[in-house]
């Protein structure tokens, strides 16, 4: 009895953390530096590589804001999920995690075919903050993982080639003001979950686009890719290339064979089929394959050392198994982004599914007669010539107008559609779609005004666009008005214009302290740390007596800035008034990790040093310490000769302090 496709809601229950809110400080900041390369690699590289890595990278994550209100407090929690299912397989996505496919299952094996996470636990890996490990991911926008790691996206049921349904998942990317699709689904009788993908350009000029689509396996695998070299990237920045399989006395295509985290980008040479695999000591697992255009293929690996076991106990949970991910995606690093030409799209097809191979080939010392192997097997289960077809049969789809809305997004991509008139056939950004935060912007495009808050309150988010910008330059100056057009001109490299803008709205503003948080950190960047600490310290204490309750918001504005305004003073030795900042900090602020490490911190620049190694010996975990950061072994190091404890060993790179 043949099973036809079904698209279902349904809800999975997981321990999972609570985000919490958004950072409401706009990020004026960079906030990755991990994914950048030590500058005398460059001229070594290809041409075409080197001129990518250098095209238009990214300058901060706004309009995005930082998501850092996570905890690691994990509850059993309802998450809504869209199951795709036919005779073969079973896929479960997460549209409210950025669509997030969290498992893949192969039903006449039993066989889970991705590393599917038993918790959801938010980390700082994320361009913006929050992100979690598991599944098949989504990566849009530039350089690392997606601002929508954690953010809802738009779902619903599509027609699909071949008759039936498939499911499509869409969302308005800021970062780079690009929209974007995935349609997901199965054909009956199909052993592969087909994806495909188009991100467009709607505007009048180019744009930077990034893709990569990550796939987290089980790590006590195999990992097999169609090249004899790759380009190895660690955590200590350097790009060089390499052999593969075996680099450096030992074979890097298992994954535990490598000590400290690093990244394998595969060279893949021209007309060779493109595809990855991970192979379990059997000769079992996932392969993924596709299209020509998505070209990059790259295996993650977290390592053997204490600092990557360390993290994956961080984003997992101790005693479930280790992953690394093998990954797809534009360019054949994820240091590039490619250029999309004005009012152009690009689109590939994705297959995902098991590959059953002889184990005693695929692990033998042969690495040509391993691929050859894999190869044949994959070319036995979906032909190349297969993938091309079904990316032909479904690109007359991708225009096709959604049906029954099973999941929404956010209200962004329907205010660019306001303003822009966009056609964008099968992406629906339907007004229903605008809430509070799109509201005064809406009210800016429609009348010209930016409107004044009715309330007081931290500042909403800030869009930076090129268009937005030159509305709010010709908006009636009013002082939210000048903090939002400060922002924007910043995020464009106007600094000393963002100053001037920020400055005047001072003249006027009711409220100081998101202007004055704004100065002290340009201050910063012009390397005058004492203003900067001035106006640290001035803005926080307008906060204190502006702020109106203990709510979310305000709790989340204090903490914000007091951890910002703590560090200002202390680079300057002004211990005193740091101590100050931190004793009206709320109490339960005080308490989480972050801040245990910030008392630490404080407690060594005032010569507690027996007292800040008590903070240590207590013990404390900083939900949102960032991936490559080496703040907790570096202020141990201050503290003691002794090795960093386990549970503080974060480090991932050799060398490490």
């Amino acid at each position: 009895m043949v099973i036809v496709t079904t698209i279902r809601r349904d809800v999975l229950t997981l321990p999972a953390a609570e985000l919490g809110p958004s950072n409401p400080l706009p990020p004026l900041r960079p906030l990755d530096e991990t994914h950048r390369i030590d500058e005398r690699d460059r001229s070594d590289l290809p041409r075409d590589m080197a001129r990518q890595i250098g095209y238009e990278p990214l300058r901060s994550v706004l309009p995005e804001r930082l998501r850092d209100g996570y905890d690691r407090q994990r509850t059993p929690r309802e998450i809504d999920t869209i199951v795709i299912e036919n005779d073969r397989l079973r896929a479960t996505v997460l549209p409210g995690y950025g669509g997030r496919v969290v498992s893949l299952v192969h039903k006449p094996s039993r066989r889970e075919l991705l590393y599917r996470n038993p918790v959801l636990q938010p980390a700082c890996f994320a361009l913006n903050g929050a992100w979690f490990s598991g599944g098949i991911e989504w990566n849009i926008g530039a350089t690392g993982h997606t601002t929508l790691s954690c953010s809802p996206v738009h779902a619903a049921r599509v027609p699909a080639p071949g008759g039936g349904e498939m499911l499509r998942l869409w969302e308005w990317e800021r970062l780079r003001d690009l929209p974007f699709q995935v349609d997901l689904w199965l054909p009956d009788g199909s052993d592969f979950l087909y994806v495909g993908v188009r991100v467009r350009n709607p505007h009048e000029k180019p744009a930077p686009v990034y893709w990569w689509s990550n796939t987290a396996v089980p790590e006590e695998s195999r990992v097999l890719a169609p090249a004899e070299e790759a380009w190895h990237f660690g955590y200590e920045r350097r790009l060089r290339r390499v052999p593969v399989p075996e680099h450096e006395g030992a074979d890097r295509t298992y994954p535990p064979r490598s000590t400290f985290p690093a990244d394998y980008f595969y060279e893949v040479p021209d007309g060779r089929r493109r595809w990855i695999a991970a192979l379990d000591a059997t000769g079992d697992g996932l392969v993924q394959t596709s299209t020509d255009v998505l070209r990059g293929r790259k295996l993650f690996v977290w390592g053997s050392g204490p600092g990557g076991r360390r993290w994956q106990e961080w984003l997992t949970e101790p005693g479930t198994g280790g992953y690394c991910e093998i990954q797809a995606g534009l360019a054949r690093t994820q240091l590039e982004h490619v250029r999309l030409d004005a009012e152009s799209d690009v689109s590939w097809l994705e297959a995902y599914g098991p590959l059953a191979a002889d184990a005693e080939a695929v692990h033998g010392a042969d690495w040509g007669g391993a691929l050859a192997e894999a190869e044949r097997r994959l070319e036995g289960a979906l032909p190349r010539g297969d993938v091309d077809a079904a990316y032909d049969a479904w690109l007359p789809h991708a225009d096709a107008e959604p049906g029954e809305v099973l999941a929404v997004g956010s209200g962004w991509g329907a205010l660019e559609v306001l303003r822009a008139a966009h056609k964008l056939p099968g992406t629906p950004f339907d007004e229903s779609t605008l809430g509070d935060a799109q509201a005064p912007w809406l009210e800016l495009l429609r009348s010209g005004a930016f409107p004044e808050p009715r309330r007081v309150g931290p500042p909403g988010e800030t869009l930076v666009a090129p268009h937005w910008r030159d509305m709010l330059e010709t908006a009636p100056a009013v002082p939210i008005a000048e903090y939002h057009l400060g922002v924007a001109q910043w995020h464009a490299g106007d600094l000393a214009q963002a100053v001037r803008s920020w400055e005047r709205a001072l003249e006027l503003a009711p409220s100081l302290w998101p202007l004055l948080r704004c100065l002290a950190v340009a201050d910063q960047e012009a390397d005058n740390r004492e203003r900067a600490a001035d106006r640290y310290a001035e803005a926080f204490d307008d906060l204190c007596r502006e702020r109106r309750d203990d709510g979310e918001v305000w709790t989340a504005a204090t903490a914000a800035l007091g951890r910002e305004a703590i560090g200002a003073l202390l680079a300057v030795r002004r211990v005193v008034e740091a101590r100050a900042v931190w004793e009206r900090l709320r109490p339960a602020t005080r308490a989480r990790g972050r801040f245990r490490l910030i008392e630490a911190q404080l407690l060594v620049a005032e010569g507690e040093v027996g007292a800040a190694r008590a903070v240590f010996d207590e013990g404390f975990e900083v939900a949102d310490l960032r991936e490559g950061a080496e703040v907790v072994s570096e202020l141990w190091a201050r503290l003691s000769d002794e090795a960093v404890p386990g549970r503080y060993e974060f480090r991932m790179r050799p060398g490490g302090v």
